[in-house]
């Protein structure tokens, strides 16, 4: 005699496994939404203020462009970089937007847009207060 499992006893395991997963599910939807904004946050306020902090001090001002942290921009030989490997994307893989002098910040402006990409809505994430 083969010991093995009956159909209904499959399914009473398949159907446990779904209950479970259904009451797992809702509480992880939004911690995938919370992580990236968290990530964006850190990119903004530690990461790229780092990179363009360390190019004002090599020349003096302020990058025109964030592309500028890492290929060396005309005529700029005090440039010492890359001061990041590659042109920051934000976690939502758009590109971050940055502005040089500021306007809510006195020296540059550094935002993504969010999950919806729509800059000035509740989902952005800045370096202004």
């Amino acid at each position: 005699m083969h010991k093995s499992f009956s159909l209904i006893e499959l399914m009473l395991v398949l159907v446990i496994i779904g209950v479970l997963a259904s009451l797992v599910a809702p509480r992880l939807r939004g911690r995938a939404q919370r992580a990236r904004t968290i990530a964006a946050k850190a990119d903004i306020e530690a990461n790229m203020s780092a990179a363009l902090d360390l190019y004002e001090m090599d020349l003096g001002f302020y990058p025109k462009e964030l592309g500028d942290l890492v290929n060396t921009p005309v005529g700029q030989d005090a440039w010492a970089g890359p001061y990041l490997k590659k042109t920051p994307k934000d976690p939502w893989q758009r590109d971050y937007h940055y502005q040089t002098p500021g306007i809510h910040n006195q020296d540059y402006d550094l935002a993504s847009a969010g999950k919806d990409g729509v800059l000035g809505n509740d989902d952005d994430v800045f370096n202004w207060e």
